[in-house]
């Protein structure tokens, strides 16, 4: 693409450019530039990215973009380089979500349940859809793939060079809607700053991230500007943060609230119904929780604000089959014991997962809580989170999850500052020990949650990205434990 052609798309002055220089790509990374490409130098944290630019020369970058000048290269001074990157990556892919509806939904968590079950819905009414998030990339049923930048992050919101590649890939493939998770970090990031979202969804707001926002003021105001670039808004307003956020947009606003669900019934395992007051319709979902409600009420009411009619959304919901490692129920040959999967890895999660199981166990029945905390992440929530086991779970087993650089016994040793010493609780370091330890332990009838990684396949420990599957170690934990059984009996 000629140079000048590609900084005009994006909405730069084209003056820096040659009339006939022609960019054969955009990168970022000066470690991966090609020869004739376009390098933006992206200041990190520690580093000043204009520092590599002698290195993307070297590898043939014919022009730079950067926040402050530069030498040996003809180049473009932005204000800001990372939101650059976007513009120049949705320009480069010609403007991909032209075209399409995008629907972003954020908040602390829910944003993959709701986004799964808005995904099951417009497709069961017979919408062509793409979905982006953190369990699956998918369109109209097929699976897409991306690589993030940094090959240890477990990245929601996926980095420009990939986002408008698949967003250009989903339009070839006919898609008509694509649902989006839009983290806070990605829009911090400005990763989606030139899209439009025909539809914004906000599912709540809890402490989370603040190793990178600061304060929960911050993280607000970063969640807050995916609804600047909206045409409606479908606002969970059970929380303070929905109400507030809802009482300060200037975008048309749909409420879920106390106001909207109402009938509320917990059927166990089995999930739950409610009545949605506006749209005149009870729902069944087949998934246990007060967050399911929740959860399904904000995709319902965004189905059916693009036209999708109360009977498809009704039997929709009824069919659904629940999300990879959200409240997934992990089954033996003969169970015994239940086991369940669960991505809870903030305090409120957490809470919320706890109290639901809470709601259906058998009396005498125990509840095992198997959890610890990412290294390198916000620690101000590991206390608070070992608070929350205590006084909810019947055994606490505290082990790691995804150290990164940290020691795993530094990570473990701020949940203990939380921990009920007086309530039962155990730490075994090795994950894959402490849920042998927790199945081998677990009597007839107990339910063990194993909170934190969800769907994740793998552990990170330093800078190795290791296969780690809860399920497969699981189901051996529980043939082993059949086979103990059978001995005994």
């Amino acid at each position: 693409m000629l140079l000048k052609k590609l900084l005009e798309s994006a909405g730069y002055s084209s003056h820096a450019a040659r009339e006939n220089m022609d960019i054969r790509g955009i990168a970022s990374d000066s470690r991966e530039v090609k020869r004739g490409e376009l390098f933006v130098a992206i200041n990190g944290l520690h580093h000043d990215a204009a520092s590599y630019v002698d290195e993307a020369i070297a590898r043939g970058a014919v022009f730079a973009v950067a926040e402050r000048p530069v030498r040996g290269i003809p180049s473009l001074v932005v204000e800001d380089a990372r939101l650059a990157l976007a513009r120049l990556f949705d320009a480069w892919y010609g403007h991909p979500a032209r075209g399409m509806k995008l629907i972003g939904v954020t908040g602390t968590n829910g944003k993959t349940s709701v986004s799964t079950m808005l995904y099951s819905i417009l497709t069961y009414a017979g919408r062509r859809c793409g979905m982006i998030g953190t369990v699956k990339t998918l369109c109209r049923g097929k699976s897409l793939c991306f690589e993030n930048s940094d090959r240890l992050a477990n990245m929601t919101t996926p980095d420009p060079s990939e986002l408008y590649r698949l967003l250009l890939e989903m339009r070839h493939m006919g898609a008509e809607y694509v649902i989006m998770e839009v983290t806070s970090h990605a829009l911090a990031l400005s990763k989606v700053e030139p899209l439009f979202f025909h539809r914004a969804i906000f599912t709540n707001l809890t402490p989370d991230h603040l190793d990178l926002h600061g304060d929960m003021e911050s993280y607000f105001l970063e969640k807050k500007k995916l609804f600047s670039r909206c045409e409606q808004a479908v606002i969970s307003c059970f929380g303070a943060y929905g109400q507030r956020l809802a009482e300060e947009l200037e975008c048309g606003v749909r409420l879920v609230g106390e106001e909207q669900v109402c009938n509320v019934q917990k059927r166990g395992e089995k999930g739950v119904s409610f009545m949605l007051t506006e749209e005149g319709v009870d729902l069944l979902l087949p998934v246990p929780g007060d967050f399911s409600v929740e959860n399904g009420a904000l995709a319902a009411v965004t189905a059916h604000s693009l036209g999708v009619g109360v009977d498809v959304i009704k039997e929709a919901l009824a069919h659904f089959s629940g999300v990879p490692g959200r409240m997934e129920r992990i089954t033996g040959d003969r169970d015994d014991i239940h086991v369940f999967l669960d991505y809870a890895h903030t305090p409120d999660a957490l809470q919320k997962l706890l109290t639901t199981v809470r709601g259906f166990r058998s009396k005498g029945n125990q509840i095992l809580l198997l959890f610890g905390c990412g290294g390198d992440r916000d620690r101000s929530k590991r206390r608070e989170m070992g608070r929350i086991a205590s006084r909810l779970a019947d055994l606490s087993i505290i082990t790691s999850d995804n150290s990164r650089s940290e020691d795993p016994q530094d990570i473990i040793s701020d949940i203990l500052k939380g921990v009920d010493k007086e309530k039962p609780y155990i730490v075994i370091e090795d994950r894959r020990e402490a849920i042998a330890y927790a199945v081998r332990t677990a009597r007839a009838g107990d339910i063990l949650l194993l909170a934190g990684k969800g769907h994740e396949e793998y552990e990170i420990v330093g800078n190795e990205r290791r296969p780690f599957s809860e399920r497969a170690l699981v189901a051996s934990c529980l043939a082993q434990r059949e086979r103990t059984r059978g001995h005994e009996g």
